[in-house]
């Protein structure tokens, strides 16, 4: 399948990655070329600027979450009907599972869907520097992918000498600049960016800076990159782990819980659940008084109930609306923060605690930094939930501030490099819940036996 595309990556974190692929999504819009989008990895945050600017979902790529096949898939199925597709990378170009392999790393996805890559360099501080820099990464590997750079923080008076420079010495073409800008900046806290909504006039920042990058980089060169890049090889998931020929085989309806407080989800996820047949209907915990009407299931994914913990505790008709729906039976998937909601307590971010659900007998409480983060192999220990489905290996995240003295033991979780692991997940009959944030196209026979429990609930309840 053609798909124009580019991977925009970095030497770091903090090198400005996602402002500028917001400034250039806001730019080839501004031109008539309508984008999609892609970021590496497990990350949420980014996501939501991308779609705050093209106006339609972000999407993840995800070397350890899925096959290559599935990824080079999930990439060319997202992108039909689109003129280009703009991938952020993750963390430093190279940077992959263990803090030495370059497995799930921006290179790595590069790699897997053959696609150029556009290196952004903070060139603050450097002159001649800035060539070897590119050069290392460059030549790092000789599938490296890079063909082009992106110079950040540099001034328009020195760039063309470094343009030079660098082309010269690294045969890599060098696209434009960004020089420094202080007011189209996104803040950060303890799980990354601020929440795109929480940022005055973002719309009129973005395009703000579109304008800077219309005049500093050369857009039509980036597009000619993208459209350079070969044909994606693409084959449709098959096979008893992806059960695609039973796609609408379970025509149930789900509550998915999205506001202010529970807004980390794989878009993907969703639209998997849909491809199986789930109808979605979104609520507030916050906003609504009680769960929708006639849904066969509930999910609760992550996000920030630390910061939403007094709103939360207010609204006691909908904590009751949902504990009577879990006591009753209904299948309930819940992670991350969606788990410490439903427990007896949990904390915002200064300690104080305040009343959850109570499904989960326990509180979650705050520590000072992150005890278990990346990701994980999840292996099921004989769970209620998943009995009779065998699922294998279930590829998973955790990244959180916050811990609980319940965190489950019907699942073992295993780091990918290393020796560690640790129990966690609570298994009922009708729940699975815990820290763990699931991909499901890592593994679908997870979200297949909950559409499967819903549809059993729905019937039994007429």
């Amino acid at each position: 399948m053609k798909v124009p595309r580019i991977l925009l990556a970095a030497g770091a974190s903090g090198s400005g990655k996602t402002l500028i692929t917001c400034g250039i999504l806001q730019a080839l819009i501004n031109k008539g070329v309508k984008p999609c989008s892609f970021k590496c990895g497990p990350d949420y945050i980014d996501p939501m600027f991308h779609s705050k600017v093209i106006g339609a979902k972000s999407r993840n790529l995800d070397t350890f979450f899925a096959p290559e096949h599935i990824v080079r898939w999930i990439l060319a199925d997202n992108c039909r009907d689109c003129d280009i597709a703009v991938i952020e990378g993750v963390m430093g170009y190279y940077d992959g599972l263990g803090g030495t392999s370059t497995r799930a790393s921006a290179y790595d996805v590069a790699r897997v869907t053959d696609t150029p890559v556009v290196l952004i360099v903070n060139a603050k501080g450097m002159s001649g520097s800035a060539a070897a820099f590119v050069k290392g990464f460059k030549e790092y590997r000789t599938d490296s992918h890079i063909e082009g750079v992106i110079l950040n923080q540099v001034s328009p008076m020195i760039y063309q000498g470094l343009k030079a420079h660098i082309e010269e010495e690294c045969g890599a073409r060098v696209l434009g600049y960004l020089p420094k800008v202080t007011d189209c900046l996104l803040e950060s806290r303890h799980l990354g960016l601020v929440m795109p909504d929480e940022i005055e006039n973002i719309k009129e920042k973005l395009q703000k800076l579109s304008e800077i990058i219309e005049d500093s980089v050369d857009l039509d060169a980036l597009v000619e990159l993208a459209k350079g890049a070969p044909d994606v090889e693409v084959s449709k998931p098959t096979g008893a782990a992806f059960d695609f020929h039973t796609e609408g085989k379970y025509p149930v309806k789900l509550a998915v819980a999205r506001d202010e407080a529970f807004c980390f989800m794989y878009e993907d996820n969703l639209r998997l659940l849909q491809k199986m047949g789930a109808e979605i209907v979104e609520f507030s915990p916050i906003k609504d008084e009680k769960m929708p009407e006639n849904v066969s299931g509930l999910i609760l994914y992550g996000g920030y109930p630390e910061l939403y913990a007094k709103e939360l505790e207010a609204n006691k008709p909908m904590r009751d609306s949902i504990a009577a729906a879990a006591t009753g039976g209904m299948p309930v998937l819940a992670e991350c923060g969606g788990f410490m909601y439903l427990h007896e307590s949990l904390e915002d971010n200064e300690g104080k605690a305040y009343e959850g659900v109570g499904v989960i007998e326990g509180k979650a409480f705050k520590t000072q930094r992150l005890g278990r983060f990346g990701y994980v192999t999840l292996e099921d220990e004989g769970g209620e939930f998943l009995k009779g489905v065998e699922p294998g290996p279930i590829p998973a995240h955790e990244f959180h501030y916050f811990d609980s003295t319940s965190n489950g033991e019907t699942m073992t979780a295993r780091k990918p490099v290393g020796s560690r692991s640790w129990k966690c997940m609570h298994q009922s009959e009708n729940i699975m819940v815990g820290f763990p944030h699931l991909y499901y196209y890592g593994n679908p026979k997870v979200p297949a036996a909950f559409l499967a429990k819903c549809e059993a609930y729905g019937r039994k309840r007429g």
